[in-house]
């Protein structure tokens, strides 16, 4: 790759891309609010910054580049979505964002995605750029293009809202499938698991699609035919129906790990009664971070 000289290094775009994938990841899932959109948005991101790239010049700090994107692309997605809150207004406090125990970091850290949706976006912004994602003030400024009292009275407000939304209790009642997306996941599941995959052929549309996240897109039964093909071929994975962010999904567990969480998931869309898109996240585990799943 030719280098820009004013640039103090050659930057690979592809290899910066696929190191700080899970990152970005992260920062998209909480702003969103659900891992699986979160990866649409990264996608989204990733062809902006790769379209951007050829004509950027020199990138001096080439993550606050890519998360400056990123973060401009989950508040497209919110407008689309008709679900951003009202932005904090850019005023001037002067606040001291101060240091807080090692205890409320972690709680921070961890906090469901659900918890960050309740806070406004500049507030979730800082949180999770700052707390989560560890990203210095002068950083969280450059990405929001806030000045630095607004961030840290963001960042303030947000961490103590987060902390009083931890303490309360959970409201709504887990999710649960029902039966007649048990009887199919089921179904399929169950052939998966015996590499019985021609039964699980007999299942797909004649114009199935298969996103194999991170990895590769195919498209009707005879190209996703080699996609089962490959799973025949290893050993590492067990399916079990169940839910990942209160969709139908399919739990994908390592065998050899009793009681370890799931690796991965997969998605499936349906057409009457049959598959007509797969979603397959084994090339993304990154994604399974942070995501309320259940069996």
């Amino acid at each position: 790759m030719t280098s820009f000289q004013e640039a103090p290094v050659a930057i690979d775009i592809d290899a910066l891309l696929a190191a700080m994938r899970p990152k970005l990841h992260r920062y998209c899932a909480r702003m969103v609010g659900s891992v699986i959109d979160g990866e649409d948005v990264l996608q989204d991101a990733l062809i902006k910054a790769v379209e951007a790239f050829a004509s950027a010049g020199p990138i001096g700090n080439p993550e606050g580049w890519l998360f400056k994107i990123a973060h401009n692309t989950a508040l497209d997605f919110l407008r689309r979505r008709s679900r951003q809150e009202a932005l904090q207004s850019a005023e001037e406090v002067d606040m001291i964002a101060d240091q807080f125990d090692a205890v409320l970091s972690r709680q921070i850290a961890s906090a469901s995605l659900r918890t960050f949706m309740r806070l406004p976006v500049a507030q979730r912004s800082s949180v999770i750029l700052m707390d989560v994602l560890g990203c210095s003030l002068q950083e969280v400024c450059e990405v929001m293009d806030f000045s630095l009292p607004a961030v840290k009275a963001a960042l303030h407000r947000g961490r103590m809202q987060l902390r009083e939304l931890a303490a309360e209790p959970e409201e709504a009642p887990p999710p649960k499938l029902s039966d007649a997306d048990r009887q199919r996941l089921s179904a399929y599941v169950a052939h998966f698991n015996a590499r019985d995959f021609d039964a699980i052929r007999a299942m797909i549309a004649d114009d199935v699609r298969l996103e194999l996240v991170n990895k590769a897109r195919l498209n009707g039964k005879a190209e996703v035919s080699r996609y089962f093909g490959n799973y025949d071929m290893i050993s590492d994975w067990h399916l079990v129906p169940g839910l990942v962010e209160g969709r139908p999904a399919i739990l994908v567990f390592d065998p050899d790990l009793s009681g370890a969480p799931p690796k991965y998931f997969m998605l499936l869309n349906w057409s009457a009664d049959k598959v007509a898109i797969i979603r397959d996240f084994r090339h993304a585990p990154y994604i399974i971070e942070g995501a309320e799943y259940q069996v």
